[in-house]
């Protein structure tokens, strides 16, 4: 399941969102020409799981079909690029993220915790999570887009008492 993940979003980020709509008739050439490295068999179950799961629809225009990216497979690959783990020095200051999501966007809250977890964030108390790094900027867009902004406030924090266990805990000095 976790490959076949992969394979998706690798799928829907060598599609691109500057590229919302892909020809039908051989898009497997198209994918080729991107240098992506699927095999057809591989191309075909992606497209039809992408499919199913909203990611991609397949549409009609000027009597052609296309594939296109939807907004969830957009919002998708934004989630899959904010996830990539960077490697960056710590500045002194400590990121706190507060927020109130609620309980009818549980599912955008739950990949929200994940996308933290992912950014190196830690549960300083229910929804109040801290990191001695900053989120990437493919995190902030994916927030923008998804709409989650809204119930989220990110703080810059100088200082803060007793934070040795923080410290500890992300190897600070």
């Amino acid at each position: 399941m976790a490959r076949s993940g992969l394979i998706m979003n690798l799928f829907l980020d060598s599609l691109g969102l500057s590229f919302p709509l892909i020809p039908l008739q051989d898009p497997y050439d198209w994918m080729k020409r991107k240098e992506a490295k699927f095999s057809k068999q591989t191309y075909s179950e992606t497209i039809y799981r992408l499919r199913r799961r909203g990611f991609l629809k397949v549409i009609e225009k000027n009597d052609n079909r296309f594939i296109e990216v939807t907004k969830k497979g957009q919002l998708e690959t934004l989630l899959y690029k904010a996830s990539l783990g960077r490697i960056v020095v710590w500045d002194g200051k400590w990121r706190i993220l507060v927020f109130d999501i609620p309980e009818s966007s549980r599912e955008k809250r739950d990949q929200f915790r994940w996308l933290l977890k992912r950014n190196n964030f830690v549960k300083l108390q229910a929804s109040v999570f801290v990191s001695p790094y900053a989120l990437n900027k493919a995190a902030i867009r994916y927030l923008q887009e998804s709409g989650l902004m809204e119930f989220i406030r990110i703080m810059r924090v100088d200082k803060m008492d007793n934070d040795s266990d923080l410290r500890n805990k992300f190897n600070l000095k």
